[in-house]
């Protein structure tokens, strides 16, 4: 009874195709935005902000741009965390130059140099695609992470190779850098990533994302109908390598506060390739869904014998830990390839039609 529809009648083709052509997805977004503006701020800790709602909006976020390039234009791309760390060192080096800088305006132009860099490593897409495309991405993981390393004045010739996070104030508040609150932060990121996300459901749901959907469903077809290729895949990797990018400068300066190349390494690309494809490929609510499951899960798993007061080494619940995790992801893809998005859309369906069978 949840989601009874009787008397939501669809008189336009505007109306039947609303953003919410349901009321009651409408209120649940309510719901869940009252939730992340207003609960969790007033009830959740300083180790709740820093080790679950942070990190999952960030992760997220870094999944909804590599599931705009691969699950809505059909690119492959492994080489997602080398674009993070793109769009990271250079916020870290507009911050370092123009110390007056806004940091939403650094952050917002860090996406740009992560979006040129990706549109150059994405021109292979137009004469290769499928795994021979993923290889070749991968190699743009393997030539950033190394230049990271390698050219000094990225991290200003710093003896460590690290990039540190300054203090940073936006009208007389501190929002980066180790004096920052970290209810701070997280409103920050959830402002970003809310906007962020509002921005990609109206491109993926427009002209623009048509386009992509047509590319990834059969190229061949789509160049026969007049769309032109190479404008379609340059802007899907330009498109996600911005919000890739942004996700970056967030994830370093809105939580790690500092960052060696290291950092944005195979193992992080590969994390979010894992979130989008078990939140679901080509859906914007399975990146929340994968980030969820990938990365706040294991945290609550890793605290919960603490809290039952069981006698539990921190060895043993780091095992328990991983295998809780990856046989939970076997039984997702078994139960639902199609992620965890498809899950909660058979699910909704069912609530939809409830209490009838059919």
């Amino acid at each position: 009874m949840l989601y009874r529809t009787a008397g939501q009648f669809k008189t336009s083709y505007h109306a039947d195709h609303a953003l919410f052509p349901v009321r009651q997805d409408a209120l649940l977004l309510g719901f869940i935005l009252l939730l992340a503006f207003v609960v969790f701020p007033m009830t959740a800790s300083e180790f709740v902000f820093k080790a679950l709602l942070v990190p999952v909006l960030i992760y997220a976020l870094a999944a909804l741009g590599l599931n705009i390039l691969t699950g809505f234009a059909g690119q492959l791309s492994l080489g997602t965390g080398a674009f993070m760390g793109v769009g990271a060192y250079a916020c870290y080096k507009l911050v370092s130059i123009f110390p007056e800088m806004n940091i939403v305006v650094a952050i917002a132009l860090s996406g740009f140099f992560s979006a040129a860099i990706g549109v150059a490593f994405g021109l292979p897409s137009l004469r290769i695609k499928g795994f021979y495309l993923a290889i070749a991405t991968l190699a743009a993981q393997f030539f950033l992470v190394w230049l990271f390393e390698k050219w000094a004045w990225l991290y200003n010739y710093n003896s460590s190779g690290a990039i540190q996070v300054p203090n940073i104030d936006m009208f007389g508040v501190t929002v980066a850098g180790p004096n920052a609150s970290a209810v701070v932060q997280y409103y920050f990121v959830l402002c970003v990533v809310a906007l962020v996300t509002f921005l990609s459901i109206n491109i993926t749901r427009g002209r623009v994302g048509r386009i992509w959907k047509s590319v990834r469903d059969m190229d061949i077809a789509a160049e026969l109908v007049g769309i032109n290729l190479m404008k379609a895949k340059l802007s899907a990797f330009a498109v996600s390598s911005y919000i890739v990018g942004v996700s970056g400068a967030l994830f370093v300066f809105l939580w790690r506060g500092a960052a060696e190349p290291v950092l944005f390494d195979i193992p992080l690309s590969f994390r979010v390739l894992f979130i989008a494809i078990i939140g679901g490929l080509g859906s914007i609510l399975g990146n929340f869904l994968g980030a969820i499951l990938i990365v706040a899960l294991p945290v609550i798993i890793s605290a919960l014998p603490a809290a039952l007061g069981l006698p539990v080494s921190s060895a043993a619940v780091e095992h328990l830990n991983t295998m809780t995790i990856g046989a939970l992801i076997i039984a997702f893809l078994i139960i639902e390839p199609h992620g965890l998005a498809r899950f909660w859309a058979i699910i909704r369906e069912k609530l939809i039609m409830w209490p009838f069978p059919h």
